[in-house]
């Protein structure tokens, strides 16, 4: 007997009475076959719906492409899923299996020899057809994926997607290539939103959060540790005797210690930290959910770091310290109250003092003339009188 595929709409189809007497003629000339492959479009079209509003809600690009993987798994059951990504100058590559995340041991150095010919042919294709046109396929040769998929960008290839056989041994149909070449209009566009974004965020030379950003987060973050009655930390940086660094090596020099200076403080704190640029050769950092001791050994680490920072350049360039100041709020700090504004001048305050007391130092704000006076004793110790 007939059916019409789609419940919501075979109920109401099949009730008129004019239809249930005529549905043998319906079938016959193709009506019901129609209607069928309109509700499974439809269906389809729901679904890519559903899965381009789960891509647009993700925040970074890896997490889009885990929504992705996710689309596509429920959707056409592959055996595996590899995305390979241009990121900068580096190329990420995650693998996935049954949902998880997998190690294909895969090297690949670039996909520009992949750029052209996705801008002369840019569908999803089968692996061993791409391979018959491009020899550079061939590095995928291992994996032997079923399809790939390109991910488009507005100035070239985003990244591919390398998808494996279906496990239920089912070839992909024509429509489901289309419906993957249409998820991936989505990806791109996903992931063009993300880096537009990030660069409202970021400072040009360095590739650290700007101040607005900083600032941003600093507001929620104090909002936050009231809610919670837990603390967080605020280290400002300053590069030591920077114009006359710049004076007598040169501004491109000064440029070139500044980015490896950004680098050193973006490896040296956690994922959840918000590294900026904050204005000049000063930097700052928020610590979430830290306190005064776990400030200090980071502001140490990144202490040490940059004084044993080695930067190609000819000629060699002298070595050049910072100072920082730590400043930790919260009610779990005993600091509950200060705006972000004065937050900023604590710690601000801190670190000029790290420089007063000899500079290559960090400094924990604390309140009063006796603080400075005590500190100022220790360094008389520790160095002798000046």
């Amino acid at each position: 007997m007939s059916r019409i595929d789609s419940p919501e709409t075979g109920n109401d189809f099949l009730s008129d009475p004019q239809i249930t007497q005529n549905l043998a003629l319906l079938q016959k000339i193709g009506v019901i076959d129609y209607i069928n492959n309109l509700n499974r479009e439809i269906h389809s079209f729901k679904s890519l719906f559903r899965g381009a509003l789960d891509i647009f809600n993700r925040t970074t690009i890896s997490d889009i492409m885990d929504a992705a993987v996710r689309q596509i798994s429920d959707h056409f059951l592959p055996s595996f899923m590899v995305f390979i990504w241009a990121n900068k100058d580096d190329i990420v590559i995650k693998g996935y299996k049954n949902y998880k995340q997998a190690d294909f041991n895969l090297n690949i150095q670039s996909i520009a020899p992949f750029d052209s010919f996705f801008k002369t042919f840019p569908s999803v294709i089968g692996f061993k057809q791409l391979t018959s046109k491009l020899g550079a396929a061939s590095v995928f040769m291992r994996l032997n994926p079923e399809i790939v998929i390109p991910i488009p960008g507005p100035a070239g290839l985003f990244g591919l997607a390398l998808a494996g056989p279906k496990l239920i041994n089912e070839e992909y149909k024509p429509s489901e290539l289309v419906y993957l070449q249409e998820l991936m209009s989505f990806v791109s566009q996903s992931i063009q939103n993300h880096l537009h974004y990030e660069q409202t965020l970021r400072d040009v030379k360095t590739g650290l959060f700007n101040n607005f950003y900083f600032m941003t987060r600093l507001n929620d973050e104090i909002a936050r540790v009231q809610r919670n009655n837990s603390s967080a930390s605020v280290i400002m940086i300053d590069a030591d005797k920077f114009k006359e660094f710049n004076k007598n090596n040169g501004q491109l020099a000064g440029d070139k210690i500044l980015e490896s200076l950004a680098l050193i403080i973006k490896m040296g704190v956690r994922t959840e930290d918000i590294p900026s640029r904050f204005g000049g050769e000063e930097f700052s950092v928020l610590l979430p959910d830290s306190d005064r001791q776990s400030a200090w050994a980071v502001a140490e680490r990144l202490r040490q770091s940059a004084a044993n920072m080695k930067v190609p350049w000819d000629p060699p360039l002298p070595e050049l310290t910072i100072s920082l100041g730590i400043y930790t709020f919260g009610p779990a700090a005993g600091q509950t109250g200060p705006a972000a504004a004065e937050i900023i001048a604590r710690a601000s305050e801190a670190m000029y003092l790290s420089k007063e007391r000899g500079r290559n130092r960090t400094t924990v704000w604390g309140a009063g003339l006796m603080t400075k006076i005590e500190l100022m004793k220790l360094d008389a110790e520790i160095t002798g009188p000046v």
